[in-house]
């Protein structure tokens, strides 16, 4: 299934919300090629989701997992940071359990700094009351190795896509925004980053739902009416 218009937006948010069910912490992972508009489109969601009103939905992001550049120097994969075997895969899922076990008040997730370009531990914190947890990354549908064990903590998984010519603009002025001159940010993006787009489109059939560029990057209302908040987002332990 794909949604491609800016009005579906309340869909995603209907979707989303319905996840949850008494007894049960929701967890919907969002993935895509680098700069399709990952990050965008979770922010937007727990913006709206939780509203004015009490935080019930978390956002925990997959780049906390990011190997520390002294563990990449040490395996000599620091040029091609970002490939799968540059994150801690088995780490994610330990903590995507943990998160679905839903047995502690609160859970500690890493997080990314990018300014430094490394993972900061315990900068995310995730209360018992989220009761939805929405996760992003590249590689929540690869099928290699420990990330298998991924897509099964996950109740739906997203894919988002955006038109190639703008993603890689995008993704340019984000390496540039962070510190790259613009031949190396371009030079990273058609090297390193395209590798990896590649081995992440080549997932999406994978997918519970693709959403297209209208609704993850763009044309979003405002504020959108809060009729999607579930009645329990209580644990009912």
């Amino acid at each position: 299934m794909t949604l491609d218009e800016p009005l579906a937006f309340a869909g995603l948010l209907e979707r989303a919300a319905s996840l949850v069910r008494p007894r049960h912490r929701a967890l919907l992972g969002i993935t895509g090629s680098p700069g399709a508009g990952k990050t965008t489109l979770a922010e937007r969601l727990v913006s709206e989701l939780n509203g004015d009103g009490p935080a019930w939905v978390a956002h925990v992001p997959m780049d906390g997992f990011h190997l520390a550049d002294a563990e990449l120097d040490r395996l000599g994969r620091r040029d091609r940071k970002g490939a799968p075997d540059t994150f801690d895969a088995a780490g994610y899922t330990a903590l995507l359990r943990r998160l679905r076990e839903d047995e502690d008040d609160l859970i500690y997730a890493p997080g990314f700094e990018r300014t430094l370009e490394q993972p900061i531990a315990g900068a995310v914190p995730v209360p018992r009351t989220a009761r939805l947890v929405i996760t992003e990354g590249n590689y929540l549908l690869l099928g290699d190795d420990a990330w298998t064990r991924v897509r099964a903590q996950l109740d739906e998984v997203w894919f988002c896509e955006l038109d190639e010519a703008e993603r890689v603009r995008r993704l340019v002025a984000r390496h540039e925004e962070f510190g790259k001159d613009h031949d190396t940010a371009v030079a990273w993006v058609l090297g390193t980053d395209q590798r990896n787009a590649e081995l992440i489109d080549a997932t999406r059939h994978r997918a519970d739902l693709v959403v297209g560029s209208a609704v993850s990057g763009g044309g979003l209302p405002a504020r959108v009416p809060h009729a999607h908040r579930p009645q329990d987002r209580r644990s009912a332990r």
